[in-house]
């Protein structure tokens, strides 16, 4: 009776191990599948990142150009606030001057302004007429300099007219690009949360996709584990693992889940964004960096691994995006 039923089990694990292995063929196409995905996220992911920088920057530039504008107009408001106060007063000086260079021309119209031969015919001696020369000369200095005083302040206060139109100009003018970088800044900061939401809700998809590859990598193993012990055939989760990887295109040198995330197990991938290549998607340089030699996509599958197995045992998972 334990005979025939033994043997009737073996070729029914043997069928769940084949059944298990078209599923994991068919999990490989699907792990390729994730891993363009992925790949398309992480694409998405840096082009976020460099516009949420791009947005931040530009948002600090502005931020410190409205605050030097906002000083700026301040002092130049200032300015324009004493050059009216000494407009003001220029204007008073103007006005006093008018008044008095008016009440001098009415006295010289009402008096008569004496001549020169009316000097010469009173004066009864040589002292008393230099005396009276120099009198009238005095007098017509002082008339003449209250009519440049005069000429003086009204220049004098339309100089200070058009410093206060300038000064003025130069304030409206600054208001205005005061007005127009808050307004920029505000666009900007809204496309810099959106650029942040864009970010989170990438990283998200990526994660949930890489969880997604993780978790049915792992219940392959658990699956070839089991079909294995229904054959009386107990093995480890490390040789699970092994045949899981096999079935995968494998064995890798580093998890085959972050395998499958950064290229879907081909060994001639390019990512164009980042000049990552071959099956773990390493970067030229640090391809270079660990001897490797043209390009890592055009390297044989050895040579791949072998860096692989290097960068992996001096920087684990650190050194893959989907690690």
């Amino acid at each position: 009776m334990l005979a025939p039923l033994a043997l009737a089990a073996a070729p029914a694990s043997a069928a769940n191990i084949s059944a298990l292995q078209r599923k994991v063929s068919a999990g490989r196409e699907e792990a390729g599948s994730l891993a363009g995905q992925l790949q398309a996220a992480q694409g998405e992911l840096a082009s976020a990142e460099q516009e949420a920088a791009a947005a931040s920057a530009r948002e600090r530039k502005l931020t410190t150009l409205l605050a030097t504008g906002e000083e700026k107009a301040a002092r130049l408001a200032a300015e324009v606030r004493r050059t009216k106060h000494r407009l003001v007063a220029e204007k008073r000086r103007l006005h006093r001057a008018r008044a008095a260079l008016a009440s001098r021309l009415v006295a010289i119209y009402e008096s008569g302004s004496p001549s020169t031969a009316s000097i010469l015919l009173a004066s009864d001696s040589i002292g008393e007429l230099a005396t009276r020369t120099e009198y009238l000369e005095r007098i017509q200095q002082s008339d003449s300099d209250l009519a440049a005083r005069v000429a003086q302040v009204r220049r004098t206060v339309a100089a200070a007219l058009e410093r206060v139109a300038t000064l003025k100009a130069r304030v409206d003018s600054y208001n205005e690009r005061l007005a127009t970088a808050r307004s920029e800044v505000a666009t900007v900061r809204a496309n810099a949360e959106a650029a942040a939401s864009h970010l989170h809700s990438v990283a998200a998809a990526r994660s949930a996709a890489l969880a997604t590859l993780k978790d049915k990598i792992g219940q392959w193993t658990s699956d070839i584990q089991a079909a294995r012990a229904a054959e009386a055939e107990r093995i480890s989760a490390e040789e699970a693992t092994s045949e899981v990887e096999r079935w995968l295109g494998g064995p890798y040198a580093i998890p085959a889940y972050i395998v499958m995330c950064e290229s879907g197990g081909n060994y001639g991938a390019l990512n164009p964004s980042s000049g990552a290549g071959g099956a773990y998607q390493i970067l030229p340089s640090t391809w270079k960096l660990y001897g490797g030699q043209g390009e890592p996509q055009s390297a044989p599958k050895a040579e791949q691994d072998r860096i692989a197995a290097e960068i992996w045992a001096d920087s684990g998972p650190s050194a893959w995006v989907c690690g």
